[in-house]
């Protein structure tokens, strides 16, 4: 007797061919790749715009901070001065200004000079003869900063009647450093002499200061 075998109402669909089913894999995976090149071009181009606008910014911001770095004309005329020495007598001295910075300008004595020479400069803790800090022919001109070497203070001396401290030079009422008539350090904290700036003389009474 033979079997019968049942079947249910649902068909089983068709099967596909070959080319069918390769057509329906390879189709989203092309569509794929091109959005994703899509995306890298267009992250690209996102990325060289940015740059670029920060490239330009930056030059933008680059301009005007050289540009407020170069020196101006009236900070250029003030890089020197000129100061007319024909008044101040030996043993006298004044206080100016160069770069916003005291400037004493003392005119020595013979007996100053000779005091300034009678040091052994080798012993000095800022070894300087008054030969090296003032300019041949104008020994008795001695021209320093009136910044003492410590901590900046103004030390006094310059003008008549201050004190000049124990070696008749200058002295700093800071930290009492004192110094000499060639305003070489001797006593107190300053590790330095009074720094000597760039100076000239355009004739017997008139200075060029840097």
């Amino acid at each position: 007797m033979a079997t019968v075998k049942k079947t249910t109402g649902t068909s089983k669909a068709p099967r596909k061919n070959a080319a069918e089913a390769s057509a329906e894999l390879t189709a989203p995976t092309s569509t794929a790749t091109v959005d994703e090149g899509e995306g890298v071009r267009r992250r690209d181009f996102i990325h060289i715009a940015t740059v670029s606008f920060a490239g330009v910014g930056a030059v933008a911001v680059a301009i005007p901070l050289v540009s407020q770095m170069s020196a101006s004309a009236d900070v250029l005329a003030l890089a020197s001065i000129e100061v007319d020495v024909a008044a101040i007598q030996p043993g006298q001295a004044i206080k100016t200004s160069w770069r916003k910075q005291p400037v004493f300008i003392r005119n020595l004595t013979p007996v100053e000079i000779e005091d300034a020479n009678k040091v052994d400069a080798a012993s000095l803790r800022d070894p300087q003869t008054l030969a090296e800090r003032t300019q041949p022919g104008k020994e008795n001109w001695l021209i320093t900063l009136g910044v003492c070497t410590h901590l900046g203070c103004v030390p006094l001396g310059a003008a008549s009647g201050e004190v000049k401290g124990e070696y008749g030079g200058y002295f700093c009422p800071c930290h009492g450093s004192h110094y000499d008539t060639a305003a070489r350090i001797r006593k107190g904290p300053a590790p330095l002499n009074l720094a000597v700036p760039e100076y000239v003389f355009l004739s017997d009474t008139v200075v060029k200061i840097g």
